[in-house]
């Protein structure tokens, strides 16, 4: 497990290769420690010389007379291994390796970090790098990084994943009053990554934020279970470069050539609650914003300007991006009316003039903070020959103290506007050169908001029972893949399709013309005709399509032409014969897609289908799994929404129907590893339901293979269905224990009401007054990658009630986990309380969970006894007990 406190808090530092040679890695680093308030030892480690900078030098780590919590390397890379290799053999737990040449220099180089990656593995060091600039922590004043500016303590934690552009915003944020908690250079990330430093940053209690800039990834699945722990609590905005389509040019569906791999990116992190922007400078300003001022409830905001051009180029850059120009009230309109000169612009955006004075401006903004119809402000301000900056900067920043509400501002100009600039970075009022890059930190800020309380949407329930086939196509793929086919034919998709429920149209598989006469009558003409042939994948290529069969004749004709022009076009292939197809019409075409993504696994396209699929681009992507609350943000989010849910008269389709089925399909993908792209494309959808047209499927045979872990190929881990179980209680009554999912809030919010005082009290040790749907999506929406919840579950006069829950709220790493269970009134004394504690036990062992720790009311006897009788130990502090067991 990475505990990375004592990386990050060392008593003793030692630096090898520190240097009197000014410009060197080894003098900035050495520099950069002493003198500059850090409070730790520093040793200088350097064979050659007696002293460094005026500090003592020991030959090697082995000499120096503390223990080393800390050594920074700076020498050439070569020399690095063997000093790691010592560094673990005297018992340093933590590195960071400024050193390059490693992966990025060849064969060679690849074979130092190959080497350096054995020891530090071998002896348990937590190290950053290599290839990195080092870390700051700004409030025990220690810089182990060669960046020589100053850096202010704020509350920002700030990971580069490049060390040149780290600087760059270290020197940017001190001249804009902006601090930091942390500043870590990352480098290679050989071992200390992304999802480590957001575990730690997240739990740090002088982090309220979190930015990355970040080059690549490698541990998806480790990346967002970190993400979606904390960026419900803590924003996370991340600059992610190399946007590449590279990874769609070999796809061969639409579905592959439709989602470029930074489109993937783009999904995985809304679907962990992150924030992406897309240039340093957005960067920069979620930093001022983030660091200065508190969230946006809404996207409404209201300006206040001298000038009316700005006003309007806010506005356009506002509604652009999907925000909101605030409504004021007919109130705040006729207090505006009475304070403002005559012909100010009577809306919003409120238009001051030119001649605005600090009294107007005041007057203005304090009236637009105060509407209820305005989540935040922007004040936009050029200079004037009779305006100060400076004196309208201090109104605005004492009207900032008596509001909750954002307040951003564009102070438009040079050195005419600097003094006012310097006022509101010093008070913490974020400022800006041009109006679009507060509007677009603004929106950036109510995004974060919005991701958040889209995620945490309690879904619906599934419209109906759900069982599929599984088994079935197991055996369907598996054949598929002996017979050395990386594509099903038509007919066998049509049967992968149908054992999960997903819709089809009437069809067989016709193997002579007589055939195809009797089976086109049975299936009801019109019918479609087509190729089935595991060589030949587009079917038009062939002329292998004939449509609008409307008679036995005719059928048979269109068999003897499909062959005829099959064999023509490609007469190597094997023909299995001809698919006979209800024809089906239908108001809308939707496409339904997967493709496994090298980074994140499978993902989900959703969008408008037919034939100019690729032409209009109109799809939007998710991850797996989906609930029907994912399903429907899935579907909003494209132009198409606005006709499937009725447009102008029209009459929509079935919207719940669509979530069921790429609820559905998202099972598909993640019970079968062996499917790398699947299309569904057209699917027919109206008012009365859905139906695939047309599908293809394409194999991984490498995974066809091989034995797979199951879930093991998504980033996101799925509902465990493999805990679920009936069990018995004391009375007789039949419960089922099994893991808690988000649609489960209402009964949790029921099972909260049947709870007495002294069952709230010992399970939360205090009471609880309202519960919220914030509450409860703490308890419903959990990631099963790190937590595991068991309830109870009966069937009391038809309805379903949760008795109980017992969960088990792991670190990262699942190493240790935290015990909590409740039993609601109703059922006490049944032996449930006893039940679950064993459940959840098991299924810690089987996690490979080491130990299991809780805290309980002293004079809860009854969780006392159940704790003994498992061999907990205990250790008590006044009215509470810390027990834990070893696993």
């Amino acid at each position: 497990m990475k505990d990375l406190n004592a990386f990050f808090n060392p008593k003793t530092i030692a630096i090898i290769g520190a240097s009197n040679n000014r410009g060197s890695v080894g003098y900035g680093v050495m520099h950069n420690l002493i003198g500059q308030g850090y409070e730790g030892a520093v040793y200088p480690i350097n064979n050659k010389r007696q002293s460094i900078q005026g500090v003592k030098a020991y030959p090697s780590v082995s000499d120096t007379p503390d223990k080393i919590d800390l050594a920074i390397i700076t020498i050439p890379a070569l020399s690095v291994p063997a000093i790691v290799e010592e560094c673990g053999q005297v018992g340093v737990k933590s590195l960071v390796i400024m050193s390059s040449g490693f992966k990025e220099a060849g064969k060679e180089g690849k074979k130092l970090y190959s080497d350096i990656h054995k020891a530090v593995k071998k002896y348990g060091i937590n190290t950053l790098g290599p290839n990195c600039l080092g870390f700051l922590r700004p409030d025990i004043h220690l810089n182990a990084s060669f960046s020589p500016q100053k850096v202010l303590k704020g509350n920002i934690a700030f990971i580069s994943q490049s060390g040149a552009l780290g600087t760059a915003i270290i020197d940017w944020a001190y001249g804009h009053n902006v601090g930091f908690s942390y500043f870590v250079s990352v480098g290679s990330m050989m071992d200390i990554d992304y999802p480590d430093l957001i575990d730690y940053f997240g739990n740090d209690p002088s982090t309220s934020s979190i930015l990355i800039y970040m080059e690549s990834i490698s541990q998806a699945r480790k990346f967002l279970s970190a993400a979606r722990a904390f960026a419900r609590t803590k924003p996370i905005i991340v600059l992610k470069s190399g946007r590449s389509s590279e990874g769609s040019k070999a796809a061969l569906s639409h579905t592959g050539s439709l989602t470029g791999d930074d489109a993937v990116f783009d999904a995985a992190f809304k679907r962990a609650g992150i924030v992406r922007v897309g240039t340093i400078g957005e960067l920069f300003d979620c930093a001022q914003t983030l660091s200065m001022q508190r969230k946006a409830k809404g996207n409404r905001l209201a300006v206040v300007t001298n000038a009316g051009g700005p006003g309007v180029i806010a506005t356009d850059h506002l509604i652009a991006r999907g925000g909101v120009l605030a409504k004021l009230s007919s109130e705040t309109i006729k207090s505006l009316n009475e304070v403002m000169p005559p012909n100010w612009s009577k809306g919003n955006p409120v238009d001051i003039l030119g001649d605005a004075n600090e009294e107007i401006f005041r007057n203005a903004v304090e009236l637009c903070l105060k509407d209820p119809g305005s989540d935040a402000v922007l004040v936009i301000l050029t200079p004037q020959t009779m305006t100060d900056p400076a004196f309208i900067a201090q109104a605005v920043v004492e009207l900032s103290k008596t509001s909750k509400k954002m307040i951003l501002t564009a102070w438009m100009g040079e050195s005419e506007v600097e003094a006012g600039r310097n006022i509101l970075r010093n008070n913490k009022i974020p400022v800006y050169a041009i109006p679009e890059n507060a509007v677009r930190s603004f929106l950036n800020m109510y995004q974060y908001s919005r991701n958040i309380e889209v995620l945490y949407e309690t879904p619906l329930t599934i419209p109906q029972s759900f069982k599929p086939r599984t088994q079935d196509n197991k055996e369907l793929l598996k054949k598929t893949i002996a017979e050395g086919r990386r594509t099903l034919t038509e007919f066998e998709t049509y049967k992968l399709l149908e054992n999960y429920e997903i819709p089809v149209t009437k069809n067989g598989l016709a193997k002579s013309a007589d055939e195809a006469a009797s089976m086109s009558s049975e299936i009801g003409f019109p019918v479609a005709m087509k190729i089935s042939s595991p060589d030949i994948f587009h079917k038009t290529d062939v002329n292998g399509v004939r449509l609008n069969i409307r008679s036995p004749e005719k059928a048979r004709e269109a068999y003897e032409d499909i062959i005829a022009s099959a064999k023509e076009f490609k007469p190597q292939a094997r023909i299995d014969g001809i698919i006979v197809q209800e024809m089906v019409s239908k108001r809308y075409e939707m496409l339904i897609g997967s493709k496994d993504d090298p980074i994140f696994g499978p993902v989900i396209v959703f969008g408008m289908g037919g034939v100019a699929v690729e032409v209009f681009k109109d799809i939007n992507i998710g991850l797996p799994p989906l609930n029907m609350a994912l399903a429907q943000r899935l579907i909003e989010e494209t132009k198409i929404y606005r006709l499937l849910k009725g447009y102008r008269n029209m009459e929509g389709v079935d919207i719940k129907a669509i979530q069921f089925l790429l609820y559905k399909f998202a099972y598909l993908i993640m019970d079968f590893p062996e499917i790398k792209e699947i299309d569904m494309n057209p699917i027919a959808v109206d008012a009365k339901g859905s139906v695939v047209l047309d599908a293809k499927v394409v194999l991984d045979e490498d995974i066809g293979q091989k034995e797979v872990r199951p879930y093991s190929h998504l980033v996101i881990s799925p509902y465990p269905m493999e805990y679920i179980r009936e069990a018995k209680l004391n009375n007789g009554e039949t419960v089922v224990l099994r893991p808690i999912r988000p649609e489960d809030e209402p009964l949790e919010a029921e099972m909260f009401t049947h709870f007495s005082q002294e069952t709230q009290r010992f399970r939360f040790f205090t009471l609880i007054k309202d519960i919220t749907h914030q509450l409860l999506i703490r308890y419903t929406q959990i990631d099963y990658d790190r937590e595991i919840a068991i309830i109870a579950e009966l069937t009391e006069e038809g309805r379903k009630k949760m008795a109980g829950v017992v969960r088990l709220i792991a670190d990262a790493y699942n190493v240790t986990a935290e015990f909590a269970i409740v039993v609601a009134d109703p059922w006490h004394n049944l032996g449930l309380g006893n039940m679950l504690t064993d459940y959840i036990l098991e299924i810690a062992r089987k996690r490979g969970i080491k130990k299991v720790y809780a805290n309980t009311l002293t004079d809860n006897y009854i969780m006392a006894h159940i704790f003994k009788k498992r061999g907990f130990t205990f250790s008590y502090q006044e009215d509470t007990c810390y027990v834990e067991l070893k696993l």
